[in-house]
């Protein structure tokens, strides 16, 4: 049986290959052909997905204009897919720009799947033991899983590895799949539907990435 591809949405930022080369891993450990798996910042790709992944490392602004690019149709593209529960998978940038506004970029619209908006760590950040915490939050934490249903694609309190300075707040908690503590406790990932979003990175988080990945396309079309 053909399998529709899974389209990783190149919007310019962000080591495209590295998440290339993880669904690679992933689809093998699976017995699926690598082909299916394809990047493309092309509209019609997009349309035709059976399943996104959006990666992105950098600004929120530059994630936002790539999108709303030639009228929006990126954008809308997406949005579509979207709005048909069909499978996404978005890491860093990708989790962020499902959110409607971002500290980093007044006046720069993200997605608005999801009511809520992207705030920076406070500076001075501390730890339950009063150590100062570094911003960006960098290198390996835990992701809690929120519940069953959540921890069947995160893991059970499994590590992954965080490159961010900023984090999501959503107002509706109901979408807050897995929580991480950083001085303070965040949303490092959201579900609904067949939608799940990430703020670490599969790609470099090793074995915990991979299963996350192989998660994700046994639950593609």
């Amino acid at each position: 049986m053909t399998r529709a591809p899974v389209v990783v949405v190149d919007v310019g930022l962000g080591n495209l290959r590295s998440v290339e080369r993880a669904l690679h891993a992933a689809a093998a450990a699976e017995g699926l052909p690598l082909e299916m798996v394809r990047t493309s910042n092309d509209p019609g790709a997009v349309r035709e997905a059976g399943a996104l992944v959006m990666p992105g490392q950098g600004a929120f602004g530059d994630c936002a204009t790539a999108l709303h690019r030639h009228g929006g149709v990126l954008a809308r593209a997406v949005a579509d897919h979207l709005a048909a529960d069909r499978p996404y998978l978005g890491i860093c940038l990708g989790l962020q720009v499902l959110f409607e506004r971002s500290a980093e970029a007044p006046g720069a619209a993200g997605l608005g799947i999801f009511p809520g908006e992207v705030r920076r760590f406070a500076d001075g950040v501390t730890d339950a033991r009063g150590e100062r915490l570094k911003v960006p939050h960098m290198g390996w934490n835990q992701v809690r899983a929120r519940d069953a249903q959540a921890a069947a694609w995160l893991g059970d309190d499994a590590w992954y590895y965080f490159v961010h300075s900023f984090y999501v707040v959503p107002d509706d908690g109901a979408v807050v799949a897995g929580e991480t503590s950083h001085g303070a406790t965040f949303a490092s990932a959201v579900a609904r539907g067949r939608l799940r979003a990430v703020q670490f990175h599969p790609e470099k988080s090793q074995r915990a990435g991979i299963t996350l990945l192989r998660s994700f396309l046994r639950d593609t079309p």
